[in-house]
């Protein structure tokens, strides 16, 4: 009986926290228009990770985690809360996002935009073909 029941209590979920979200009682603390980033620094403390690229808004993520036996962890919950800033530096929006929510707030983006909408680079290069006349080959003078 007792190896049955050690069994089944090692076979019991175990949840993981990872992260930090600042509670709702916290966030009220935080005035849209008002507060800079020094003063949400203070009032909710500063993120582990903000916009890398163009510094327009602090990110605050939590994760739960449930470990099942020998199962990998399986994510249960996810907070996300967007604090972004204007040019100014006065916090401009405060938004919460869920699991549940599909939303995919970028950390960091490294794409290099086509200056040209809606052709792909083997339509450019083969858009060229017909338009070089041998005229435009010849040196003026």
């Amino acid at each position: 009986m007792l190896v049955l029941v050690a069994s089944v209590a090692a076979c019991a979920p175990v949840y993981r926290n990872h992260g930090y979200v600042p509670t709702e009682d916290e966030l009220a603390l935080v005035e849209v228009g008002k507060d800079t980033r020094e003063t949400v620094g203070q009032k909710i403390g500063r993120p582990s990770t903000s916009g890398l690229l163009n510094d327009v808004g602090w990110f605050y993520v939590q994760s739960r985690y449930r470990h099942f036996g020998p199962r990998e962890p399986k994510e249960v919950d996810r907070q996300v809360l967007a604090v972004t800033f204007n040019e100014a530096g006065t916090v401009e929006n405060v938004a919460r996002y869920g699991l549940e929510d599909g939303q995919v707030v970028e950390i960091s983006r490294r794409v290099t935009q086509s200056n040209v909408k809606g052709l792909s680079f083997i339509q450019q290069i083969l858009g060229n073909f017909g338009r070089v006349d041998a005229a435009s080959m010849l040196p003026k003078g």
